[in-house]
């Protein structure tokens, strides 16, 4: 009995420990953010950006949120050997966003990479102050095989373009090293997909990019910080649903945006629905509360692909911790 007794005493002080060392770090992560709207990046910040990649980006005003696309249009890719588009998911970007109390920033990045290429950019980016928050596939049966590294560091908007663009500068990532763009597809999204329909069922409407039409939908339930900022939507915080192919013989691959109650009720709906689950993992570092991210692949008729898109965005916001107890 004296042996047990010591034992729980030991278990409890420990974890009491842990709790204590953990503390300074959640309270970092978890400040309240300031009232009000997070300061706009200025018009100078943004030539700054843009002259640091080369390439003009997007400024979206609703979630003071700059963002240059990456694509990596010098790569033919294939699942189960079927030539698909490059916006069909394999398409990197860059964004930028401010501190909501306006004195530091954030930059976040989804690059896309061949195996041998993600190596040599983790070593760009811890040289030049930047760190890394994830590596991860998100696809099944592509060919070549394709990793996805998430980015991010803290600074000045000025500070953190140079830095960023220095990171990728040597990779295909950067836009001077990216072939030409060729002649747009005269055949559209548009024309490969009934729009209205889709649109119906997934209650958005999408965008035409090329011959994809995709949906990216946020997260308006919830609040999410990390490191002082607001993610949103253009910050890399949503789900989305990419249309490839035709009507009737489509592929669609997506990413869902999770607190971690969710997660498996999302994946038991994913598999209702016949589509794929491929991964399951984080994006980021430091975000209160934690987001899990899932990645997903289907092939058949796009009406029939949508509905399975929709009916995950459905459970989102639902799911309770029931599933998790032990």
């Amino acid at each position: 009995m004296k042996t047990e007794s010591n034992r729980r005493t030991f278990l409890q002080t420990t974890a009491l420990a842990g709790t204590a060392l953990l503390l300074p770090i959640n309270r970092l992560n978890a400040l309240p953010l300031p009232a009000g709207k997070t300061p706009p990046i200025t018009a100078d910040e943004i030539a700054a950006i843009d002259a640091a990649l080369g390439k003009k980006g997007t400024y979206k005003d609703l979630e003071q949120v700059y963002t240059t696309p990456l694509p990596r249009n010098d790569l033919k890719m294939k699942i189960k050997g079927e030539a698909v588009p490059i916006p069909f998911g394999f398409g990197g970007w860059v964004s930028f966003k401010k501190t909501a109390d306006g004195k530091s920033a954030m930059v976040m990045s989804d690059t896309v990479l061949q195996m041998e290429e993600v190596n040599p950019l983790i070593s760009a980016a811890h040289a030049n102050g930047l760190e890394i928050a994830a590596i991860h596939n998100h696809f099944f049966y592509e060919e070549p095989r394709i990793f996805y590294m998430h980015i991010h560091g803290m600074g000045t908007i000025a500070d953190l373009a140079k830095k960023y663009a220095a990171t990728i500068r040597d990779s295909k990532l950067f836009p001077a090293n990216q072939p030409a763009p060729s002649a747009p597809n005269p055949v559209t999204g548009k024309e490969n997909f009934d729009l209205p329909s889709l649109d119906a069922i997934v209650k958005y409407t999408g965008t035409v990019n090329g011959p994809t039409y995709k949906y990216t939908v946020g997260r308006a339930d919830l609040r999410i910080t990390a490191m002082g900022v607001e993610m949103t939507t253009n910050m890399g915080l949503n789900s989305w649903a990419s249309f490839a192919g035709k009507q009737d013989d489509a592929h669609i691959a997506g990413d869902i945006a999770m607190l971690q109650s969710e997660v498996n009720s999302v994946i038991k709906t994913l598999r209702a629905h016949n589509l794929e689950v491929v991964a399951v993992h984080n994006h980021m570092l430091g975000d209160e509360p934690h987001m899990i991210f899932l990645h997903y692949y289907g092939r058949g008729n796009a009406t029939t692909l949508a509905q399975g898109f929709r009916a995950a965005l459905d459970v989102l916001g639902k799911a309770s911790m029931s599933g998790m107890k032990m």
